[in-house]
Parts: structure tokens; sequence; C-alpha cells
């Protein structure tokens, strides 16, 4: 599809009925903790309560197009981007875009066992045109997963052309209601997140708890200005002994609740 088609269906339903359908393997989703797409268990409650402070966001900003992204590498970006996505998509009007433009560690497709065919390398290079042949639906949910494939060559090669901006509108263009997760490269790798953020409406910084530093927040917020910050999430946070009924992933008081 190109940016310049009309929009195909007010609630997306019948983009997502034109794209090939791939079902989860559950043992790959608990080896990778995806947890997202189970709405009824305790192992979902940090995510459920991310997504509604994200929703509200959104919708008083009116902001479709997010990224996520860390200052460094191995925060858990991509693994926040697949369980945000995935619980969003129970809640919201609209389907779930999940875009991985991280090119240089493409990781997406592997963390729910997708292997491509396709992939918005070939859109961003032109040699594909039609977003409805590189997306795939996640079986029995609202979530399409747009993949990228690891690429050797310098990402901005790919980047830095119109293709970008053409893909992110045809994504746009696909549904009016659909909220589109777009995982981005570590701000501090190379100039690639700061030249994707232009064509965001905001993007989630992923903080690695024990990790990343107060110097390396300020500095990745500020090299990505001036696309707007929506927060912070901190990742890995377990909490102190005080913190029974606290935010984190750790279950403490909640198990008994669930159960």
């Amino acid at each position: 599809m190109n940016s310049s088609d009309p929009v195909l269906s007010s609630n997306g339903e019948t983009v997502l009925e034109g794209l090939a359908d791939l079902t989860l393997d559950r043992q790959l989703l608990r080896t990778n903790n995806i947890v997202g797409f189970n709405n009824r268990t305790i192992e979902t409650r940090a995510f459920n309560l991310l997504r509604t402070t994200f929703a509200k966001k959104l919708k008083a900003q009116g902001h479709r197009v997010i990224g996520i992204t860390s200052a460094a590498p191995e925060a858990g970006k991509s693994f926040l981007t697949v369980n945000l996505g995935a619980s969003l998509s129970l809640v919201c009007d609209g389907p779930v875009f999940l875009v991985d433009l991280d090119l240089r560690r493409a990781s997406l497709a592997s963390t729910i066992g997708l292997e491509p065919e396709a992939s918005v390398n070939d859109y961003l290079s032109g040699q594909a045109n039609d977003l409805l042949q590189i997306g795939v639906r996640i079986k029995d949910s609202r979530v399409a997963v747009f993949p990228a494939a690891r690429t050797r060559k310098p990402p901005i090669e790919l980047l830095a052309g119109d293709r970008l901006a053409e893909m992110i509108a045809g994504l746009r263009g696909l549904s009016d209601t659909a909220i589109m997760l777009v995982d981005l490269p570590p701000v501090f790798a190379d100039d690639d997140a700061m030249i994707i953020a232009e064509h965001l409406d905001a993007f989630l910084l992923v903080v690695d708890a024990g990790k990343t530093t107060k110097n390396q927040v300020k500095e990745a917020l500020a090299m990505m200005q001036p696309t707007s910050c929506l927060g912070t999430v901190l990742n890995r946070y377990r909490g102190g002994l005080a913190d029974s009924y606290g935010y984190g992933y750790g279950y403490g008081a909640y198990q008994q609740y669930y159960e």
C-alpha cells in the first residue's frame, strides 16, 4: 500500500484480515518472557498498569506513533515493545502495529518466533511497495508485526531517504485508529534513533535499573529533542524490602489476590 492510498478501515479490522497469520508458540513466549497476551495472570500486572497510563497520554495528546528506545543496548526495549503492544491490544479500539526499525539488531521477529519472508528493509530499499505483504498478524489478536531484518550495511542508507517518511505515512493510513509502537535503536548506538524520531509523535525511554545512569538518561533525552518524551520505564526493577505492594515486576503481596 502506498502512503497516498485511502484509509482501509476506521477500526483496522479490514487491515488485519488481509495479513498473514502467525500462531504463537507458548513455550517460546515463556522463554522470552512475553506475557502481555494473557490478561488474567499476575505476570501481566505491570504491563496492565503501564498500558492504561500510556493510553491516557496518547488520547490526551492525540499521539499514535510512539518510538521505544533506550540509552544503551540490552535494556529491554524490544521486550517492552511486544508486551506493551500485546497488553494494549486487549483494551484499545483499533489494531496495534509493532514496527521494528532497529535494523542492526532486529529482534521483534525472533522474539515471537516469526520467520518473515519480507521485511521493512525491503520497503525502505524500494524492493517492496505493499506494506500489507510485510505485516504479519498474530493469530486471534489485534496485533500486527512489521519485522526488520538485520543488516550489516550502515542503516543510514535505508533511513535517510524519503522511503522512511513514506512508510510511516503508509502505516498511519492503514487504519485511523491504530497505535504504532516502533522499536528504535539505542540512542547512543549511532544517530539512527534520532533520524527516525523526526517521523514519530513521541517516544518512551527504557531505563535499565542498576545500569542506566542519570547522566545517560539526561543525555539521551537531549539527543532525541525536539521529539517529545512520553515518559521513562524502569525495567528490571525488583523493589526493596518494603515494596511488597510496589509497581514493579515482583509479585509480592499480589500473589494471593490473583489466585
